[in-house]
């Protein structure tokens, strides 16, 4: 008898768009590829919205990438400013990493101290 594992998939929407130049398939398909992989780290996402922007006039650092991330019972903010915009992809990616963690691990303490009371009271009805 062969038992299937159903999998629960969840995909997130990602909108990119870009202000003051027009963005090639391969800047797209990278920040697709590095926004996915948040997943990982939690699986209610489901919004994802890039902004690029080219920093007018020409400088050193202009290169601007701002990403808002919808989640189950919020939202999470990050935005960075690099030479190229794949660096700042980079960095958005791993501040909202971190943000992700703290954020499943409040959700997790929160209902951790209900279990906590609830074997408590068992613990207490047995004696």
């Amino acid at each position: 008898m062969l038992i299937q594992e159903q999998k629960k998939e969840v995909f997130m929407d990602i909108r990119i768009h870009s202000i003051h130049f027009d963005a090639t398939a391969k800047l797209e398909a990278f920040v697709q590829k590095k926004v996915s992989k948040l997943e990982q780290y939690f699986d209610s996402i489901q919004l994802a919205e890039i902004t690029l922007k080219v920093i007018k006039p020409e400088t050193a650092q202009n290169k601007h990438v701002s990403m808002k991330l919808k989640i189950k019972n919020g939202e999470l903010f990050a935005e960075k400013i690099n030479d190229t915009f794949e660096g700042a992809t980079d960095e958005c990616c791993e501040a909202l990493s971190k943000q992700l963690l703290k954020f499943k691990e409040k959700a997790a303490s929160k209902k951790k101290p209900e279990s906590i009371k609830k074997t408590s009271i068992f613990l207490a009805s047995k004696k």
